[in-house]
């Protein structure tokens, strides 16, 4: 079996309502999507999604004519091209996907899960008011969810704490709470300046006080030291590295003990191919591994496949916040938007990630 050509395509959908992502100071009135297909000879196709994979077609000739099944030689190649031009690790996730359309196998079955049923946590995305926070709480915990990724960034942290304050007070102890502070990266036109030790101490004590089960992302991500110090200062976990773009970061996270929880995104750094290792030598070092999965359907199926066989935590990430965030709008490209049931999602037998593309969608969708 060869490969025979890689094709990338470009869909957008408008949003009406438009997302305010907490992460982003501009409200978002579209979504885009990058879709790739990975073709062979034997009329096996591979499909995914996920990052931009911006000026790929002038690197696929190094893939062409290769077996699609030689997957460390292809991570290789893609991770020669991330340090030298883009993330192209939506490849890896489309090269998987054919590997177990050729094998009949679910993606998550060759990774040696036992089963393909995953626990997720509802990820909120917006900054709603104390009130409006404790209602999208509640339905999470009346959904079946077990846990919840609250979103801090609303200029005074102290503002923060009283939506996570009201957020507790509705739901008790009958929901497990994470906070993304929202600290490690920032959108290109965004030039606020990221907490400091000092800060994000003093809002890791108030977390404490509230029996939150994570913090994430409190300070820049390239901050090693202080987020070692952090952790060494505070009972709660320490979450991050959903953006880091290398993978010697993760591993010298893991070596030096910096965080408790590592959360790397398969569809941006890595793919299944190397991420499956990292998930690896956090269980050998006593850290958690649960990814980042805020890419679309087709990069959160990816990861749920990962999670399924590697993942060492309670539950996964499930972008969730409606009416601005639905797996109607996160999964527009797909036939079936993947909906949670009971707090799970059960990734099923089809061969590959069990993904189908809704073409008509695509077609009148495409942009480029």
């Amino acid at each position: 079996m060869k490969i025979t050509d890689i094709e990338t395509s470009t869909h957008r959908i408008d949003l009406d309502p438009p997302f305010h992502a907490s992460w982003d100071t501009r409200p978002r009135r579209n979504f885009t999507a990058t879709i790739i297909r990975v073709h062979t000879d034997e009329e096996i196709t591979g499909i995914a999604s996920g990052d931009e994979m911006l000026g790929f077609e002038r690197f696929k000739d190094l893939f062409i004519g290769h077996d699609p099944r030689d997957i460390e030689r292809h991570a290789k190649i893609i991770d020669n091209l991330s340090f030298h031009y883009s993330r192209y690790w939506p490849l890896d996730l489309a090269l998987w996907d054919l590997i177990g359309k050729v094998a009949d196998q679910p993606v998550w079955r060759l990774l040696g899960a036992s089963s393909g049923k995953v626990a997720l946590y509802g990820s909120s995305g917006t900054l709603r008011d104390p009130g409006a926070m404790a209602g999208i709480a509640q339905r999470f915990r009346g959904e079946g969810f077990k846990g919840m990724k609250i979103r801090f960034h609303r200029g005074d942290w102290c503002d923060d704490i009283k939506a996570l304050e009201a957020t507790r007070k509705a739901v008790g102890d009958g929901l497990e709470l994470m906070v993304d502070c929202n600290q490690g990266w920032r959108m290109v036109w965004d030039i606020e300046e990221p907490w400091k030790l000092k800060d994000a101490l003093a809002v890791a004590r108030e977390l404490e006080e509230l029996g939150v089960y994570w913090m994430e992302e409190p300070l820049w991500r390239g901050d090693w030291r202080g987020l070692k110090a952090l952790r060494n200062a505070t009972d709660m976990r320490i979450a991050v590295g959903e953006m880091n773009r290398e993978l010697y970061e993760f591993t010298h996270m893991i070596e030096e003990r910096c965080v408790d929880i590592l959360q790397p995104d398969a569809a941006l750094t890595g793919g299944i191919t190397r991420l499956r290792r990292i998930a690896g030598q956090c269980r050998e070092a006593g850290l958690l591994f649960t990814p980042h999965t805020w890419t679309n359907g087709v990069g959160l199926i990816a990861n749920l496949h990962l999670s399924a066989a590697c993942c060492n935590a309670p539950f996964v990430e499930f972008p969730y916040d409606p009416p601005e965030w639905t797996p109607a709008r996160r999964d527009f490209m797909m036939v079936e938007p993947r909906a949670a049931k009971d707090g799970m999602i059960d990734l099923g037998n089809s061969p590959g990630l069990g993904i189908v593309f809704d073409e008509e969608r695509l077609a009148n969708t495409r942009i480029g």
